[in-house]
């Protein structure tokens, strides 16, 4: 029962669509397409003029003759000039160049016979005797004299042309404070 009138609906639905479509056909669109002609000729409206264009100026450029700023400069290449010995990369690494030259401190001296040495103090806690021509800092501090109250070193570091130049460092020991305790000297 329920196809049949599903079955009917579908008809019915079909045949006012066919009957539509067959009205449109006799129509008379001329008097329609004469009114919608006369319409577009006379437009509606104003329609506001164009405005002034501006005047062009045009720059004069002067700066021709000089650098680019989006070409770079051929500057002349730094010379390489070694003012120090290349480190030795074959000699066997010291324990104390394994840390920065600040985390080190200078705990004591220690003087036998002729002979003196530093007692350094090393970030993992362990303290260790140097002497003249021992390394420590990882810039290849090289020790060239124990003082009483510190070392004298020479680092081998680079310079901004990339050759090698030495710098002068000093590992003094801390200073004793008045209420007993001690404090490193910056």
């Amino acid at each position: 029962m329920r196809s049949n009138r599903r079955h009917l609906a579908g008809l019915v639905v079909g045949v006012l669509i066919l009957g539509g479509l067959v009205g449109c056909e006799g129509a008379d669109l001329t008097s329609l397409q004469a009114h919608l002609d006369t319409l577009r000729h006379k437009p509606q409206g104003q329609i506001a003029s164009l405005p002034e264009v501006p005047r062009y100026r045009s720059a004069s450029y002067d700066q021709a003759s000089r650098r680019s700023p989006f070409v770079a400069e051929h500057a002349e290449e730094p010379k390489l000039v070694e003012t120090a010995p290349l480190p030795d990369a074959d000699r066997p690494r010291q324990p104390l160049e394994a840390f920065e030259l600040d985390s080190l401190s200078l705990v004591g001296t220690l003087a036998v016979g002729k002979t003196l040495s530093g007692l350094v103090a090393a970030p993992d806690g362990r303290v260790h005797r140097l002497f003249q021509g021992d390394y420590l800092g990882r810039d290849y501090g090289r020790i060239v004299s124990v003082e009483p109250r510190g070392l004298a070193l020479v680092e081998t570091v680079r310079d901004p042309a990339g050759g090698w130049t030495e710098r002068r460092q000093h590992l003094e020991m801390a200073k004793q404070e008045s209420d007993g305790s001690s404090r490193r000297q910056q």
